[in-house]
């Protein structure tokens, strides 16, 4: 098994000093005409007290209303930014999900307006560690367990940190997408915020601010890894997650961009962690995928499950394995709603390329009307679900063909929740709960990586 190497002395700038922790701008309601809040404490604005109660703004001829003053941006400072807090009032969460739904949420630190896409966008910027106590507690159950817990704040810190230096050195020319008459390859990643550093949904991390009352224990671990990231070589690792990987891990650049991170590599979720087939081959993808392999995340425990999942993640029962029935005008009109593309109908669904996971990564969609081949594996989740197919990771069974041979049922095997890239949620929960500590939940997810102080 690889080592990870844990360094109890912290990462030190040239001149030998720890860095500060940073503030973090974090988008929290975007692309909306009108927002109403609640300053919960006394703000600041342009250097004016501004008292604690209910405020609303509104776009008006490409600038912010405030109280009858316009803004091309506004800024409600925080003096405390540790005890100040606003509460926005509906909030969507799980935007594009089946879950997804509105609710108002409160947040410490500032709260700043900016204009874009013809619309107002809410900002919250908040200090890293306040942001991590909120993102644990949002992204699972604040009653997980402490090594789960310390896993988690050490990725979220080590993906947020990347994220951020990532963005820095993105140039004007670069592509999440390619486009052809026959071809559509796209992925979907953080380059998309150029206004703040991350959203507060799944798009990014799910961060709910303190809506949700967190626990002791998730402040305690926050503090006990504080400053604390994961680092390979001289880089921050871009540290991933799923909620369930399947059985196997699924490489970075099949997912997103074609860099090789050798942190997030194939590599089975069970203690034998180098020994699994190869999911890229179409038979051996077939096999796996119909059949329940041991793995971590293999489980229905519901304790376990309980402390990784949130109520409206339990909404879904099943995640290892799933199975997704649609009837021929069902698929159909998904696709063309989804894509934009009207296929006709569809006669067939065929995988051209798998990655390590088993995750189709090109896949071939066959119509009456219309042949295309689309990937990454979001896109094809994006194209075949109302919301988020549960994984690329499946195979198609048809069933019932009319008299011209054209199915008329199509039956989706599937494995896994999620791009099954990097730390496995569900599976590490398993591991924290066979007595590993987060340590050795790195070193299973993250081979090679090293745990440094970074502030």
């Amino acid at each position: 098994m690889f080592l990870i190497n844990y360094h109890s002395q912290p990462t030190k700038s040239p001149s030998g000093d720890l860095g500060v922790e940073p503030l973090i701008r974090v988008g929290i309601l975007l692309n909306q005409p009108h927002i109403d809040f609640e300053l919960l404490s006394t703000y600041k604005l342009q250097g004016k007290e501004l008292p604690a109660g209910n405020y609303s703004v509104e776009i008006s001829e490409e600038e912010i209303l405030f109280e009858g003053e316009k803004y091309e941006s506004i800024t409600f400072e925080a003096d405390d930014l540790h005890t100040d807090s606003f509460e926005l009032k509906n909030v969507i969460i799980g935007v594009n999900f089946h879950w997804e739904r509105k609710e108002n949420q409160r947040f410490l630190g500032g709260l700043k307006f900016i204009v874009e896409n013809d619309a107002i966008s809410a900002i919250n910027i908040v200090s890293l560690e306040d942001y991590l106590t909120s993102v644990i507690s949002s992204e699972m159950s604040a009653t997980s367990s402490e090594e789960l817990l310390k896993a988690h704040a050490v990725i979220s810190r080590s993906w947020l940190l990347a994220q951020i230096q990532k963005n820095k050195s993105i140039e004007k020319d670069y592509q999440t997408s390619f486009v052809t008459p026959t071809e559509i390859i796209r992925w979907y990643d953080r380059e998309d915020h150029t206004n703040f550093d991350v959203c507060a949904d799944d798009h990014c991390q799910r961060y709910q601010g303190i809506t949700k009352q967190s626990t002791p224990l998730v402040k305690q671990v926050i503090d006990q890894t504080r400053g604390e990231v994961l680092t390979y070589g001289e880089a921050i690792c871009d540290a991933r997650f799923s909620k369930c990987c399947g059985g196997v891990m699924e490489t970075f650049e099949n997912v997103w961009e074609a860099i090789t991170h050798n942190y997030l590599q194939a590599r089975a979720d069970n203690s034998d962690a180098t020994s699994f087939p190869d999911l890229t081959i179409e038979e051996e993808a077939d096999r796996w995928i119909r059949t329940s392999p041991s793995a971590f995340c293999n489980t229905q425990d519901a304790k376990v499950l309980k402390q990784v999942l949130n109520d409206y993640d339990q909404e879904t029962a099943d995640f290892f394995r799933w199975k997704v029935t649609y009837t021929q005008e069902e698929l159909s009109a998904l696709i063309k709603n989804r894509s934009g593309i009207d296929f006709g109908e569809i006669i067939a669904l065929e995988p051209l390329q798998r990655g390590t996971s088993g995750r189709i990564i090109r896949l071939k969609i066959i119509g009456t009307e219309r042949v295309m081949i689309i990937g990454k594996e979001l896109e094809i989740r994006r194209s075949l679900s109302k919301s988020h197919l549960y994984s690329s990771a499946f195979v198609v069974d048809t069933d019932n063909e009319n008299e011209e041979g054209i199915p008329q049922t199509f039956t989706l095997t599937g494995a896994g929740w999620g791009h099954g890239v990097g730390l496995c949620q569900i599976g590490a929960a398993m591991m924290a709960e066979k007595g590993h500590d987060y340590t050795e939940i790195l070193n299973h997810y993250f081979p090679n990586s090293e745990i440094e102080k970074n502030y």
